[in-house]
């Protein structure tokens, strides 16, 4: 009986230990960012289609509310999502970007794993860079604000988080920019 009791109180603290915790949290994480994008080719007519991925990586940090139903949260980082590139005509074309985001977070926590949607903005600048053979090298920016959006999983130890997440990007003139990632978060 007192073994029983012993496992069950210890039970009961990992259960509470494993909940997600209210408060500032810092994380980092890294993963793949894609970049898909249709850029117009004047020289043939038509279009030049890019779709190419690199190693990404983001740190970020927030306040976590852990209400009795559902978590709720703001959360604000930088994104590097490297520098893709392909090979068209001969040439190679890179596309390097990185950005500041902004998002509102909902959660549910279900045992020491989570699930979580965000919404939110994000403020990015690209170089499009171009080696042409005869002319050299060729760099144009641009830059702008546009919605992004994620979905995750996360499982929580204490204070520490294991968190997998898609994010997306809804950059106006490409077709798709997201960044499949992992990382740890810390509660504080």
């Amino acid at each position: 009986m007192l073994f029983c009791s012993l496992l069950g109180l210890t039970v009961l603290g990992l259960s509470q230990a494993a909940f997600a915790d209210s408060g500032f949290y810092l994380g980092g994480s890294v993963g793949s960012g894609t970049i898909s994008a249709d850029v117009p080719d004047v020289s043939q007519g038509g279009d030049f289609s890019f779709d190419e991925n690199d190693f990404a990586w983001k740190a970020y940090g927030g306040y976590n509310f852990d209400l009795a139903v559902i978590d709720l949260g703001i959360e604000g980082g930088y994104v590097d999502l490297g520098s893709p590139s392909g090979t068209f005509l001969g040439q190679n074309v890179e596309i390097s970007a990185t950005g500041w985001d902004a998002f509102g977070l909902a959660g549910i926590e279900l045992g020491p794993v989570g699930v979580f949607v965000k919404a939110g903005v994000i403020s990015w600048d690209a170089d499009i860079i171009a080696d042409i053979a005869g002319i050299g090298r060729i760099t144009d920016t641009d830059d702008g604000s546009d919605p992004a959006y994620g979905a995750g999983l996360r499982f929580s130890v204490g204070s520490l988080e294991i968190r997998g997440e898609y994010e997306y990007f809804d950059i106006e003139d490409s077709d798709d920019v997201y960044l499949l990632s992992a990382g740890l978060v810390w509660t504080f």
